[in-house]
């Protein structure tokens, strides 16, 4: 049986490893030639620059500065000092509200951990069981559990009593949290800065399966071709409309403009149809690979230029006719020039190019949520209205994706997944595969494939957004942690067997089963969290994955600054996969804080340093690919109550096994209270993030006339989602609608009257705007 000094052994270990990846850390941090490394974030917003010293030419590459490295660990107080409104501007909402997720666990388990040690432990401790029992093997961390407590003891009203004061302080830590953060996402969503897509929505509808448009408009620069566009800066809020139906006589961008001026005759400004561009954005894809050869050839010629640099003409140099460098990628990158003014000409002009889809603006941040947050037709399948991501959020292949066929797909996927789970617990072949054949590595192997393939069934089911598609590719994952990690952990024996002989039993036999084993995977549980928890999370700032990639490219790949760029890996949240695990750690805290208190110091442990390093991560490293205002908050609440609430059936479970029959019934209504707060805060909280109040839409509208009474809206959005290919090009726009008319006509090219009900009134050759 492990003893408690063997988890205060263990406890030490893991700690002297995380603090040496603290110190490989902060020492590497200090060498010039890893400060693309470990401070990407500010190279991207141009900031900082590579380091220079003059002097020996060895000081370019190793920090010879003794005293720099005295203060190894100076690197803590800047992660904590920058306040939350700076960090916001900074690193975004998305990675401010991440990081809360840490905090929360620290405002949560502190004061569990203070009660259950002062009440619970003292209980436990004085209950002897275990010492009076013979023959029975036990440690010193049994001693401390609900296992010293004899059956039928009147002890047990501290556990349920405890239950109730740890799921009481639970609720109020995550109403202040929820309250929090919808009023962050409010202000960022009524900010001051004015946002493209505050007054524009999108339109789509059934038809091409891949495309490209625009990246979003948020300070950042996109590299196309030898130039660079710059986009503004903001998320807007933006209405996506999707399944624009067909019609017998009018392109889409023809029909959209038509309906939007019949339905929202006072507020409808402008639209942007999508193209299919996925051939062209190869051809840009390949020119600036051939612009980065040109580039590194006329730099190796200028520091050499008696001797004249040659390149064979086939499979990236490797073989072919030899010929001279910069000419042969000179002409390359002619020919392709002129592939890809065809190429942008027939996208342009070629009809089935455009995908039934476009962005709509309107001419106040007031007209916008009142298409977003409405019905547009009788039909509801066809005009389906919803915030249009912003334009780094936008997954472009899933846009033209028809309702029925997402419903469809979204039924196969959960099927899926139900099979995929059943088989992987329950099958023989499968079973006897990874237990005989390829016992550890194949596991290792698959759980490190793992988000992919569920980020794969995430994206067949049609969802619209990266951000979307990641926040259902984490409740995905948060499932198999939840059966596999946790359920298949505690049961006892292989998990194959158990799963099948559990799945047996009826439900209500199922927290009594799984409630026994809970004491005895105490000590396993305290070992996952050092490993995983403590030195796992130390070794994240350590980057030693992207630290040796940046190397090896640079030695072998980088030919010009640009490559360097490029080779500099900032990475981001990774959402899909870093959340469930949080929540992994909010299960086992609130499964055990009844059960093995002592187990709760590792966990405030875990959520201390991972609340410091990723602080540390989102000021310097990461760079988040999107910003969604914080919409997966509402799924981080759902998954604390879920731990909540197993916590809770599960301490009814053990209890029942410890006749406790006077205390077990006051258990009952906890899970049943937990689901109640839930769902108030659900309709308190939860529609922040699913709409946009309309007051607070008039509020800015009428601000920002009264500011700038000159606004040319028009300009300011014609640009915010066409790609950037087409800059500079004739698209397929709207014809403009003067906003000084009163009554402005927009000419149709209909025919026939076969369609015109869709737009809601009487639409003849002319439909009045």
């Amino acid at each position: 049986m492990t003893s408690i000094q063997d988890i205060g052994l263990s406890a030490a270990i893991n700690l002297l490893t995380a603090f040496a990846f603290f110190v490989a850390f902060a020492t590497l941090r200090l060498q010039p030639i890893n400060d693309r490394v470990y401070f990407p974030k500010w190279y991207l917003k141009g900031i900082r620059g590579s380091p220079t010293h003059s002097g020996a030419l060895v000081s370019k590459f190793v920090n010879l500065n003794a005293l720099s490295y005295i203060k190894f660990l100076n690197w803590m107080p800047p992660a904590l000092r920058m306040p939350e409104p700076e960090l916001r501007d900074h690193a975004g909402l998305d990675s401010v509200v991440y990081k809360r997720i840490y905090l929360l666990g620290l405002k949560i388990f502190v004061p569990i951990t203070l009660l259950a040690f002062f009440i619970l432990v003292p209980v436990n401790w004085t209950g002897e069981t275990l010492e009076r029992a013979k023959d029975l093997v036990f440690s010193d961390i049994d001693k401390l559990s609900i296992s010293n407590i004899p059956p039928g003891s009147k002890r047990f009203w501290a556990h349920v009593v405890m239950a109730y004061v740890f799921t009481g302080w639970t609720w109020y830590a995550l109403y202040k949290e929820y309250k929090t953060i919808a009023t962050m996402r409010l202000q960022f969503l009524a900010s001051a800065k004015r946002r493209p897509d505050q007054f524009t929505g999108g339109c789509f509808a059934s038809g091409l399966r891949t495309v490209i448009a625009f990246p979003h408009p948020i300070m950042h620069e996109v590299e196309y071709g030898c130039g660079t566009i710059r986009f503004r800066s903001n998320k807007c809020c933006m209405v996506l409309v999707r399944n624009v139906p067909p019609d017998p006589d009018e392109s889409v961008s023809e029909h959209s403009e038509h309906f939007f001026c019949v339905n929202h005759p006072d507020h409808y400004l402008m639209h942007q149809v999508v193209c299919n561009a996925n051939d062209l954005a190869k051809l840009v894809v390949k020119k600036k690979s051939l612009q980065n050869w040109l580039t590194y050839y006329q730099n190796k010629n200028d520091r050499n230029p008696s001797i004249k640099s040659t390149t064979k003409t086939r499979f990236c140099g490797l073989w072919g006719t030899r010929v001279d460098a910069v000419d042969y990628y000179t002409s390359e990158i002619e020919k392709l020039s002129k592939d890809e003014e065809a190429e942008t000409a027939r996208v342009l002009c070629d009809p089935k190019a455009i995908v039934p889809a476009a962005f709509v603006s309107f001419k106040s941040r007031w007209g916008a949520p009142l298409c977003a947050q409405t019905q547009q037709s009788s039909n509801p399948t066809i005009w389906l209205t919803e915030w249009a991501p912003e334009p780094r959020d936008v997954y472009w292949n899933n846009l033209a994706i028809p309702y029925i066929e997402i419903t469809v797909r979204r039924l196969h996927t959960a099927q899926l997944l139900f099979f995929y789970f059943y088989f992987f617990f329950c099958s023989k072949s499968i079973e006897s595969l990874i237990q005989g054949f390829l016992p550890g590595i194949a596991l290792k192997i698959f759980l490190i494939l793992l988000p992919t393939i569920l980020m794969t069934m995430s994206t067949v089911e049609g969802f619209t957004s990266l951000s979307s598609l990641e926040r259902r590719s984490a409740g995905k994952y948060h499932l198999f942690i939840l059966v596999n990690v946790f359920l298949g952990s505690i049961i006892t024996g292989t998990a194959f067997q158990q799963l099948k002989s559990f799945l047996n039993k009826p439900p209500t036999e199922i927290p009594r089963i799984v409630g026994e084993s809970i004491p005895m995977k105490a000590t396993f549980f305290i070992t996952y969290i050092m490993v995983d928890g403590w030195a796992g999370i130390a070794a994240e700032i350590l980057r030693l994955v992207p630290l040796i990639m940046f190397h090896l490219k640079n030695s072998f790949l980088v030919k010009t600054d640009q490559d360097r760029d490029e080779a500099m890996d900032p990475g981001s949240l990774a959402f899909p996969t870093s959340e469930p695990r949080i929540q992994f750690y909010f299960l086992v805290g609130f499964v055990y804080a009844a059960v093995t208190p002592i187990l709760l110091p590792f966990i405030v442990v875990f959520f201390a340093f991972a609340y410091l390093v990723f602080r540390h991560q989102i000021i310097n490293v990461y760079d988040q690919k999107y910003g969604s205002g914080a919409a997966f908050w509402p799924d981080v609440h759902l998954r604390i109550i879920i731990g909540l609430v197993i916590s809770q059936l599960l301490l009814l479970g053990l209890l029942s096994t410890k006749k406790a029959e006077d205390s077990t019934p006051f258990l009952v209504a906890l899970p049943i209270l937990t689901i109640w707060f839930h769902r108030f805060c659900k309709g308190r909280f939860e529609s922040a993030f699913v709409k946009f109040p309309l007051q607070d839409a008039m509020v800015k509208d009428t601000l920002e006339r009264a500011t700038e009474p000159n606004l040319n809206l028009r300009l300011y959005l014609q640009d915010a989602y066409i790609h950037s290919v087409f800059k500079g090009g004739e698209l397929d726009r709207p014809q403009e609608i003067g906003e000084e008319d009163n009554s402005p006509l927009v000419p149709t090219k209909r025919t026939s009257n076969k369609g015109s009900s869709r737009y809601g009134s009487d639409v003849g050759s002319e439909a009045g705007c």
